[in-house]
């Protein structure tokens, strides 16, 4: 919910600390945890009446769903394999083409 880093925990702790001093400062935290959690708690209820985890929940099966579809699609793999396949061939009708002309050589510089 937060993104409080340690630098920023800490410098709220400091501002704590010399506000509230440090007798009532465990107290204000408890409070401040207790308070933190009914918010939540409330957000939560809202979001249950409201029918929004049911569509949050849609959303990230359609999600989900959108990226299956679109690496299902993905044709990349396909083309690698049919360039390879491509690559073992020319390269076979190369060795067979430099054995022919080199047995024509022979046969002409044999005469």
């Amino acid at each position: 919910m937060f993104n409080i880093g340690a630098s920023e925990l800490i410098l709220l702790l400091l501002i704590a600390f010399v506000v509230v001093g440090p007798k009532d400062l465990p107290k204000v935290a408890r409070a401040l945890g207790r308070f933190v959690r009914y918010i939540r708690n409330m957000v939560e209820e809202v979001k249950r009446e409201a029918g929004l985890d049911e569509i949050e929940k849609d959303f990230k099966d359609m999600d989900r769903e959108v990226k299956e579809s679109v690496r299902s699609a993905d044709i990349r793999p396909d083309l690698q394999q049919t360039q390879l396949q491509i690559n073992k061939e020319l390269s076979s009708i190369k060795k067979d083409m430099s054995f022919k002309e080199f047995k024509n050589n022979n046969k002409v510089g044999g005469k």
